[in-house]
Order: C-alpha cells, then structure tokens, then sequence
C-alpha cells in the first residue's frame, strides 16, 4: 500500500493570503491552510480519504509524476 511519502507534495501560496497543498499525481488530492503546515497536516487527512476510496472501488493509487520547472 501506498504512502503519502511515496507522492511529491506541492506547498505554495494561495491567491488569498493562504496556502495549499496537494499531490499533481492524484486528481483531487488538495488541502489549504493558513501556513505552509496546516495546509500539509490536512493533505494527510485527504489523501487518507482517497486512499479508502480507491481501495473501496478495487483500485490501486496511480504512480506519481516527476515535476519539471520550465523557467525561461
């Protein structure tokens, strides 16, 4: 079984003041906080719910992505 270590996890600003935090490689699998840690502490609660839900549906989380900074 997977594990919220085995995803790169993005932490960046939000447009309001707050942060979010979410994996690329899982469709859905988003948190905000008011700080870089809360917003994280909440992406463990999320990804916990979709790891149940896909293992309720018979399915196995999907791989994750590389990220690739593409700054010119």
């Amino acid at each position: 079984m997977k594990s919220l270590q085995d995803y790169t996890t993005v932490i960046r600003p939000d447009n309001n003041g707050t942060f979010v935090a979410y994996i690329p490689a899982i469709s859905g699998c988003h948190a905000w906080g008011q700080t870089p840690d809360e917003a994280r502490t909440e992406l463990v609660y999320v990804f916990e719910m979709i790891q149940e839900e896909y293992e309720e549906q018979g399915r196995s989380l999907p791989k994750d992505v590389e990220l690739v900074n593409n700054l010119f």
